[in-house]
């Protein structure tokens, strides 16, 4: 057999994969790889290569090398066969791909060099050009992205499983002062970073109905007849480990029609109808988290749901199909991990694949299942505990809920042994929601569903056990557990603050980003004043090339000199930055009314997006740019304070945003912020934390000592008691001179262009109910607000203080999360890779 037919058929010789013309690292390898992409995958001649031709050559060159490594790791575990995580989440917030890559291979001056020829000077020029990949939103699908970063660091063989969206949730414009939402085209200029596999494409069913039957043997059997079907076509994309060979994939799911085009329909004139199936099928991957306000969005929901969940499970049966393993052995190679409740249906949907494709027992079907899966629970709040009504549930998935009713029916009967005759804690423990309008209760059928389930901070994960699911607790007190949340120190300072690494690689040693506790050491200098002027500069470059940006996309020059004081994340009430904005307003007073001595000079930073149907969510960000139109144009303001909106915040905006922060507003309402995981990267950069009891924070403040952390408001418990002794906020508006000075500047049109009626939806809820505790925690915060001024004025101990935040981050690095759950929950362990020829 020739060398060639040998590599055709998957049998490659040693050294197949280390082709030096495909995976050599110096800059002339790049280069050549750079030209042949240009020449033959983009049909461009050298000469007439623009910045975005360059940006797709340099990737498909990168990419070469990343395939080399997976190609390798494949064929290693098929060798070796072993447990590999699955991580299923409805959003990968992934970030830029080009550069992170160049880090991982360590290959970033190589390729400044490669493109020298090209008139290229500053590879920053090329990494602008790559769109953000509309995968993911919020925090969690960032910290989705962190876990298969680490997972591949750690070399750990997994596979990440989600929806390869078409528009992403979408494009942020602010215009007079509202959010505009546009679409999200992050795909029109080609995405270099993903290699379709038609050839491995799933069918996944929808409505319809069930019949049922007894086999030869006897044996109970059900068929699902769906009345719709769908194809899910897989989009691989390469996921590099930080200085390994390990290269893992993000397996993303394209929604395709089993028939595209109704050659009849056509002809008869109907030519929409030709190919309405293709258009509803496709609907499926079109867009991340459509709307759910109606009908349709809801159904549209669910449907992607079951969608990629049914693909990924597929996906991974098939895998064991093609080497002869069978299904009991399941457990043994997969180790499922649902990403909060999207990918809840994954309990149902195994359990239909094993007894009606593979036809296993239901004890057995429920022992793989419940060996295989395990849930992170990311939030407290109830409406993101998803339900969904069993009409729509019926509709869609007929069978799935035949088979949610079985496994509740046996769950309650373990439920009655424990607790006999106590039918309230039957119905708070039921899969199905028995009050009002009946539902499936997503959270509690992932809870029974699995091995484990972990809340993602210490208080959290508390929370969940205590008032979340305090009988699920009782009932399997062994089920529970917590993982803090962790971020990757790779992309978020090696990536994203290059002058800070190449202090820390100088200080403390190049191998930093893998071993992130090693950030110990610089607690040693914390009274070298020669390195904290170094540590300074390092930060005021960050800052400078922030204050680059705000000038460039908003025409506003901000000092670097200021204290750069930050609040980004997804706007809702319970992270109130609407509190932030009070306390701006507070300050614009004190300016104004001849009170500022003492106060820091400030730019005040705020970005996110609001939820397009989650109405006082845009009312606040209409509400903080009012407060930036009036600031930014007061001359009395010059050199004290400005406040700036940072339009469609994400990651790429964040690599600019978590270096030049000095503090990180970290101030939601104690009990409901999860975990957080800005937090995490603005510590890791260096900021100070101002910030509640809440989330992560508890942890932050314990890592970093009470004296470098800025605390300020109310505990869980004090929330729980100021509710329940009658919280009456328009008393503490009437008991505090400054805050009531605040909202009649407000309520009399100040910051709304003299109309007095466009904050009142907000105003009003805060003097009413204030359902977050904003007014409660205002005069804390403003004491707090002014230890900042005081600690800002010591700049030396700033710094020692901001150095202390930086060495005392590696805990939350996700390096230690994950390895948390490989050890306690998924029973993994590295994977080795070495390839050579």
């Amino acid at each position: 057999m020739t060398s060639t037919l040998a590599n055709v058929m998957g049998l490659p010789e040693a050294g197949a994969y280390t082709d030096p013309q495909r995976n050599g690292l110096t800059a002339q390898d790049l280069l050549d790889g750079l030209i042949e992409h240009l020449l033959y995958s983009l049909g461009r001649r050298v000469q007439k290569a623009d910045r975005h031709d360059l940006y797709m050559a340099l990737s498909f060159a990168v990419r070469d090398r990343l395939m080399g490594r997976y190609l390798a790791g494949t064929e290693a575990i098929d060798a070796h066969p072993r447990r590999i995580v699955a991580y299923l989440s409805a959003e990968f917030l992934i970030g830029p791909q080009l550069g992170n890559n160049l880090l991982m291979l360590g290959i970033q001056q190589e390729a400044a060099e490669a493109l020298r020829p090209f008139g290229i000077n500053d590879i920053e020029e090329i990494l602008d050009v790559e769109e953000e990949p509309g995968l993911g939103n919020g925090g969690l699908g960032r910290l989705a992205a962190c876990f298969l970063e680490s997972l591949a660091s750690l070399e750990i063989p997994a596979t990440g499983y989600g929806i390869r969206y078409e528009f992403g949730i979408f494009d942020q414009l602010i215009r007079d002062g509202r959010q505009v939402e546009i679409t999200d085209k992050w795909l029109k200029g080609g995405w270099p970073w993903e290699i379709v596999q038609p050839g491995k494409s799933c069918v996944v069913g929808f409505g319809g109905r069930t019949e049922s039957h007894r086999d030869q043997n006897g044996a109970y059997r059900v068929r699902w007849i769906p009345a719709e079907l769908a194809i899910g076509v897989p989009h691989d994309v390469p996921v590099l480990g930080y200085r390994v060979n390990t290269c893992n994939r993000l397996r993303l799911w394209r929604a395709d029609a089993t028939e595209s085009f109704d050659f009849q329909t056509f002809n008869s004139g109907d030519f929409y109808g030709a190919v309405e199936q293709k258009v509803g099928s496709e609907t499926l991957s079109k867009v991340l988290y459509p709307n759910d306000g109606t009908d349709a969005g809801r159904r549209l929901r669910l449907m992607q749901q079951h969608f990629f969940v049914s693909c990924s499970l597929q996906d991974m049966i098939r895998s064991l199909d093609a080497r002869g393993i069978p299904a009991l052995e399941f457990p043994e190679h997969w180790a499922i991990q649902l990403n909060d409740t999207h990918p809840s249906i994954a309990v149902a949907e195994l359990m239909r694949l094993l007894l009606d494709d593979k036809h296993l027992e239901w004890d057995a079907a429920w022992a793989i299942t419940t060996a295989c899966l395990s849930y992170t629970n990311h939030t407290l709040l109830p409406e993101a505990l998803e339900k969904w009504g069993l009409d729509l549930f019926g509709s869609l998935l007929p069978r799935h809920l035949e088979l949610i009713f079985e496994i509740n029916r046996r769950f309650l009967q373990q439920v009655r042994l424990k607790y006999p005759g106590n039918d309230a804690v039957l119905r708070r423990l039921s899969i199905i929601d028995e009050s009002g309008d009946k539902a499936v209760r997503m959270a509690h059928l992932a809870t029974v569903g699995s091995h484990h389930v972990n809340g993602v901070a210490a208080l959290h994960s508390a929370l969940v056990k205590q008032d979340l699911f305090p009988e699920f607790a009782a009932l399997w007190p062994e089920k529970f557990t917590n993982v803090t949340n962790g971020v990757t120190p790779r992309r978020w300072v090696a990536l994203a603050h290059p002058s800070l690494h190449a202090l820390l690689c100088e200080t403390i040693g190049p191998d930093w980003p893998v071993w992130p506790q090693s950030l110990r050491r610089l607690e040693e200098l914390e009274h070298d004043g020669a390195f904290l002027e170094r540590w300074a500069q390092c930060k005021r470059t960050a800052k400078q090339r922030l204050a680059g940006y705000i000038q460039r996309e908003l025409g506003l020059a901000v000092d670097p000199d200021s204290l750069f004081d930050v609040q980004v994340k997804r706007i809702h009430e319970y992270k109130r930055q609407h509190l932030n904005a009070l306390q701006v307003i507070a300050q614009y007073l004190r300016i104004k009314n001849g009170l500022a001595d003492g106060m820091a000079p400030r730019t005040v930073i705020f970005g996110g997006k609001a939820a397009p149907g989650y109405a006082m969510a845009k009312l606040i960000i209409r509400f903080i740019n009012g407060i930036a139109d009036v600031v930014n144009a007061d001359p009395d303001m010059d050199g004290r304070l400005r406040v700036i909106f940072l339009a469609d915040y994400n990651v790429k905006l964040g690599e600019r945003v978590y270096p030049a922060a000095d503090l990180s507003e970290q101030i939601s309402t104690a009990g409901l912020e999860a975990s957080g995981t800005g937090n995490m990267k603005f510590m890791m950069n260096g900021a100070l934390t101002i910030g509640t009891l809440d989330g992560a924070n508890v942890e932050i403040r314990e890592q970093v000592g009470d004296d470098n952390f800025f605390l300020f408001g109310r505990t869980t418990e004090g929330i729980a008691e100021l509710k329940a002794q009658g919280y009456r906020p328009w008393e503490w508006i009437g008991g505090d001179p400054l805050l009531a000075e605040v909202f009649a500047l407000i309520e009399r049109g100040h910051f709304s262009q003299g109309d007095t009626d466009r904050f009142r939806p907000l105003t009003d809820q805060l003097r009413g109910t204030d359902p977050f505790a904003v007014l409660a925690d205002f005069g804390d915060y403003l004491r707090a607000q002014a230890a900042i001024d005081a600690g800002w004025a010591d700049r030396p101990r700033w710094h020692r203080m901001a150095l202390r935040n930086t060495a005392r981050s590696g805990f939350f690095s996700s390096d230690r999360a994950i390895g948390e759950y490989a050890r306690r929950i998924w029973d993994v362990t590295p994977f080795p890779l070495t390839i050579g020829g």
